[in-house]
């Protein structure tokens, strides 16, 4: 009888949680039973291994074989699981030496060949194995550079199943052909998920953001832009409304190039989402830029927050993760795909229950929603024809819903760009490099605050420590608690008010928040004119 265990990872979201696989000969009549819970294409798997260790060159044990997956309780899913099964039944066949495997975790597809395929989920997978102890993982060679980002874990990227026997044995190791110049690699097809957002406004934008669109291309809109900073500055959630034609989408689209580019940790949890989601880029194992979501009105509600077959999938909210979740024509979205956002932009995860599990998803986004004040867009225009009856118009923007809207920091009215403005008369705006430097330095300012704090930016600062630790200039909050006694502010809205202040004072280079930048929060979430200057520079 022989006997032999190695390690893979099985994923439950973006969490992996490390699989011991165990391989056991017994005599009898040939046979290959998987038992650990698998799924349809894991139970696939023992032809492909069959078919893999015989073209490497390895006898097939002609024995009752047993594979097991434990803990038996945890679905498992993928074909990630080919290669522990292979080294271990070789390991229990003692082609391979069983202590060699005992402490390998071992994740990659087998085609019929022999050859490693590449998986999704490769950095979370070794994150998981690296958390729980181990320090030695082998995975295919084109992931090899995504499983090196996690530190203190040794990363052995093999070609083919040959190559791994070889190095397990101590013999020398078998070059593989590579793929030919000029020819598509059909390794990196396992990398990518058809249809799960890659090209279409769910993929990571440009690593370099001058190569993404710039600012000083928007003419005017210079409360518009303001705000925008502000939001860039404070991971604060925005909504720009108005006419059609006033340059909403286009400023949406400008404000991934001023956010600073991700921390060390914040790269790995969205370079995380991302490999699970299938929509990394091949070649670019680390994302380093803030990704931009812009999912069409259409979505579901399941698009949106995850969802999918058996354990969830990430959505939209999820692949957004550190970076700008865009709703264009936010009210054509339904209200229960809206509603759903509640939860997320409050606590920064989204928890998704299903019969087969339930599943935690992070989802700390910026939120940037537009919208047009009636269906035909019209109605703010004078003289513009507006045809909507009062009722029609009201109905349209309460899909909005107040409890979604009470969570939005900025609320800006974008107006239509006059002749001037749109002929250059008025000169050339900022370009984005330059709201960028300050936007880093706000976030600089922000960081230095709360460097013992568990928060980063001020948008994550909680009410109660902006009341009793984070506190306004004396006499500042004068205008905030004239507008709640009013009813224009909820007491949720004040702590809003609060957190935008406070990146307004960083922005402005102020100790702390006075009555202008009070006063000027309090404009761009009411609406309500203040009499103070929202263009940069306008402030000594």
């Amino acid at each position: 009888m022989g006997f032999a265990r190695t390690c893979s990872v099985a994923l439950v979201g973006v969490e992996g949680v490390v699989v011991e696989v165990q391989a056991d000969l017994e005599p009898g009549v040939a046979a290959f039973t998987l038992v650990g819970l698998p799924d349809k294409s894991l139970t696939e798997s023992r032809d492909r291994v069959r078919a893999a260790v015989v073209n490497a060159g390895a006898e097939w044990p002609q024995k009752k074989l047993t594979v097991g997956l434990s803990p038996a309780s945890v679905p498992k899913s993928g074909s990630g699981f080919d290669l522990a099964v292979a080294a271990a039944v070789l390991g229990a066949a003692e082609r391979v030496d069983p202590r060699a495997i005992a402490d390998l975790v071992l994740i990659g597809e087998l085609g019929l060949d022999g050859r490693v395929r590449p998986v999704r989920g490769i950095l979370p997978a070794v994150l998981a194995a690296a958390d729980a102890g181990y320090r030695q993982v082998v995975v295919p060679e084109q992931t090899a550079g995504e499983a090196a980002l996690v530190p203190g874990v040794s990363v052995l990227g093999v070609r083919s199943l040959r190559q791994l026997i070889a190095v397990l044995t101590d013999e020398p190791v078998p070059e593989e052909e590579p793929t030919e110049a000029g020819r598509p690699d059909a390794m990196l097809a396992g990398l990518l998920v058809p249809g799960a957002g890659l090209g279409t406004g769910l993929a990571a934008g440009p690593g370099d953001p001058a190569e993404g669109p710039d600012l000083a291309d928007v003419a005017g809109q210079h409360r518009a832009r303001r705000a925008l900073e502000v939001a860039a500055a404070g991971s604060h959630h925005l909504l720009l409304s108005g006419p059609p034609g006033a340059g909403k989408t286009m400023l949406a689209e400008r404000l991934p190039g001023i956010l600073p580019p991700l921390t060390r940790q914040e790269s790995l949890e969205v370079t995380a989402v991302h490999s699970v989601a299938g929509i990394l880029p091949p070649g670019e194992p680390l994302v380093r830029r803030a990704p931009y979501c812009a999912p069409h009105h259409s979505a579901t509600m399941q698009s949106l927050v995850g969802g999918g077959n058996g354990l969830p999938r990430p959505g939209a909210v999820s692949l957004a993760h550190r970076g700008i979740l865009f709703l264009d024509e936010a009210p054509e979205f339904s209200g229960k795909a809206l509603d759903a956002l509640r939860q997320p932009l409050e606590s920064g995860h989204v928890v998704i229950a299903r019969a087969a599990g339930v599943v935690r998803l992070p989802a700390r986004f910026l939120l940037a929603l537009a919208a047009n004040p009636c269906p035909c867009g019209r109605h703010t225009l004078h003289g513009a024809g507006c045809e909507c009856p009062t009722a029609l118009v009201r109905r349209y923007q309460a899909r909005l819903s107040a409890p979604l809207l009470d969570r939005v920091d900025l609320r800006v009215e974008v107006e239509p760009v006059t002749r001037a403005d749109l002929l250059g008369q008025g000169g050339r705006g900022e370009s984005s490099a330059a709201v960028a430097a300050r936007v880093h330095e706000a976030r600089a300012r922000a960081a230095a605050r709360l460097a013992d704090t568990p928060w980063r930016v001020n948008s994550e600062i909680p009410g109660h420590e902006l009341r009793t630790r984070y506190l306004a200039a004396p006499g500042a909050l004068a205008d905030a608690e004239r507008d709640i006694e009013r009813g224009l502010l909820t007491a949720r809205g004040l702590d809003r008010v609060l957190r935008v202040a406070w990146t307004v004072a960083d922005l402005a280079g102020h100790e702390r928040p006075d009555g202008q930048d009070i006063a000027l929060a309090l404009e761009l979430r009411t609406g309500i004119a203040r009499g103070v200057p929202v263009g940069a520079g306008d402030r000594p």
